[in-house]
């Protein structure tokens, strides 16, 4: 019998984004000046207000206050009738010193014995369903609201638009796990005050259904597009009105939305946020690994579906094991267990190896910190950063190492594919 399964999907200017974007803003800042930083940043917003807090050891000082200001006029949160804008919002800052207790455990003689920042598990996952081995229906969501920001700039077809929005989208499966068709569609995005509720209410789902969706549609491939159809069910702004948004409309806070970050609650999730956190925390990195790995391994063919775990305790090296799921999917004679002791040996798992093969202590996560971690575009960029006296620095950097399939051929020849 045919399933359902539903996604979803926040924007940039989700009150729980913003506080992920400052966060991440000032890991990337820490990094450009001094590589060797260790970050541990979360970040509360409400009406008006910022609060920093966490703990720092690096080399280099920031203007945490102008990085924070920045970051929220980059997201669009420029008048005051939003009652939260960059250049008149409050920022107070908690930011002390890293504990020598949890330092000790992580810096060694040497780099390759760096042990993990913390204790627990990470998982990443892999699907052949999308072409960048996303499930269907977190990535439809991620595109939905990409496309929205991009209307809100361009201020041209639809000129109503505010910051804060959220999508979900539901997928009808067959029962061997292949999308039929879009089932639902929810949006819900804050707008400008209209004159007349009814109007207003008419007008947003006009433009989503007409301008939104077709916009989403033609990006996608052919299969994809497919999967539109005339009898999806839309809920738009259900609840009627959306003009109190962001901020002042919910508080929020650092790492409340890790399912959006990774896949949509298909595979796994081990419980730790990604952003505000150095990559000395595996809670970060061990989980860009893991979809790493998941990524390559179904792209190399060893299965059509891969979730990977792998566990660590603080300050020890070596993982505590590596756990592979293949759901049944794997198309030749050889057990999980198995696969999991191959994998174990083609992917160096230790902190420090894991830094080095994604490039993580660079500073790269400003990117991620909206519209998911995974899945995205790896591609090199050019970033500039600068102190406070003045200094800045131009860095190339990678963007989103993890995406990368270059270890598919490895993949291949170890497992005689």
């Amino acid at each position: 019998m045919a399933y359902l399964f539903t996604s979803e999907s926040v924007s940039e200017g989700h009150p729980d984004k913003v506080a992920d974007q400052i966060s991440d803003a000032l890991i990337d800042n820490f990094l450009a000046f001094d590589v060797n930083s260790k970050v541990a940043c979360e970040t509360l917003v409400t009406t008006g207000q910022v609060v920093l807090a966490g703990e720092v050891k690096s080399n280099t000082y920031l203007d945490v206050q102008k990085i924070a200001r920045d970051t929220i006029n980059k997201i669009g949160y420029t008048k005051s009738e939003y009652m939260f804008d960059g250049n008149s919002c409050g920022v107070f800052s908690a930011i002390h010193e890293q504990s020598d207790d949890i330092n000790r455990g992580v810096d060694r003689a040497t780099k390759e014995q760096q042990g993990a920042g913390d204790q627990g598990m990470m998982f990443g996952y892999a699907t052949n369903e999308t072409e960048n081995y996303m499930p269907l229906a977190l990535d439809l969501s991620h595109r939905i609201l990409i496309e929205l920001a991009a209307l809100r700039r361009e201020n041209k077809e639809i000129t109503y638009l505010r910051p804060d929005s959220k999508s979900q989208v539901t997928i009808e499966y067959s029962d061997d796990n292949i999308p039929q068709r879009i089932d639902a569609i929810v949006l819900s995005t804050q707008h400008d005050d209209f004159a007349d509720d009814d109007t207003m209410l008419a007008k947003i789902r006009k433009d989503i259904v007409g301008i939104l969706i077709p916009r989403v549609k033609a990006k996608l491939p052919q299969n994809l597009q497919a999967l539109f159809n005339d009898n999806i069910t839309y809920h738009i702004n259900p609840t009627g009105k959306f003009v109190i948004g962001g901020p002042h409309g919910d508080t929020g806070l650092t790492g409340r939305k890790i399912i959006v970050d990774t896949y949509g609650g298909k595979g796994a999730h081990g419980g730790g946020a990604f952003s505000g956190k150095d990559p000395s925390k595996v809670d970060r990195s061990a989980a860009y690994a893991t979809r790493h790995i998941a990524k390559n391994l179904v792209a190399a063919g060893v299965a059509d579906e891969v979730l990977v775990q792998v566990s660590y305790a603080i300050g020890v090296v070596e993982p505590m094991g590596i756990f592979i799921n293949t759901y049944g999917t794997c198309p030749f004679n050889m057990t999980d267990g198995e696969i999991a002791e191959i994998v174990s040996k083609i992917f160096d798992m230790r902190p420090f190896a894991i830094e080095e093969r994604l490039k993580l202590r660079s500073p790269i996560y400003s990117e991620t910190a909206a519209y998911g971690h995974m899945g995205r575009k790896n591609e090199t960029v050019t970033k500039t950063f600068k102190q406070p006296t003045g200094e800045s620095i131009t860095l190339e950097v990678e963007l989103f190492t993890w995406e990368k399939l270059d270890y598919v051929d490895k993949v291949k020849e170890a497992f005689g594919l």
